[in-house]
């Protein structure tokens, strides 16, 4: 998905909007690792911090059952569109594996992600850092 795409998202919230990054750097509560980026998230957006998708003890992708439960914990349905995003379009590929195992085969990674968005002052965030 395109940064356009995304802001366009807000408004006709076509697509569940979901998040990779930690829930610390959703908040805005803990920094960016890249200087000058702004901490917060994307308006509407959801946050499934990426590691929160693995096995701890095997480190592999958890069961299509329990992906399905933390998805379900964050009041996302797999029955409506979703897209994923991240701090800079990686891990949000997790995110889109994790859907696809439980059967969602179409979710669009928006590659720019928090990087791109955050670095554009015009653009709308929420978080304890939206203020500047």
């Amino acid at each position: 998905m395109t940064q356009l795409q995304v802001k366009n998202n807000m408004e006709d919230q076509t697509y569940q909007h979901v998040d990779a990054r930690s829930k610390a750097r959703f908040d805005g509560t803990a920094p960016e690792p890249r200087k000058g980026i702004r901490s917060g998230h994307i308006p509407g957006s959801k946050c499934v911090p990426y590691p929160q998708l693995f096995d701890s003890a095997s480190q592999t992708l958890l069961p299509a059952e329990d992906l399905k439960k933390r998805f379900e914990q964050e009041e996302i349905s797999l029955d409506k569109p979703i897209m994923a995003s991240c701090g800079t379009g990686v891990t949000a590929c997790i995110l889109a594996m994790g859907l696809h195992r439980v059967g969602k085969t179409d979710v669009p990674v928006y590659d720019g992600s928090w990087t791109e968005w955050a670095t554009q002052p015009d653009l709308p965030m929420e978080g304890e850092d939206s203020s500047s």
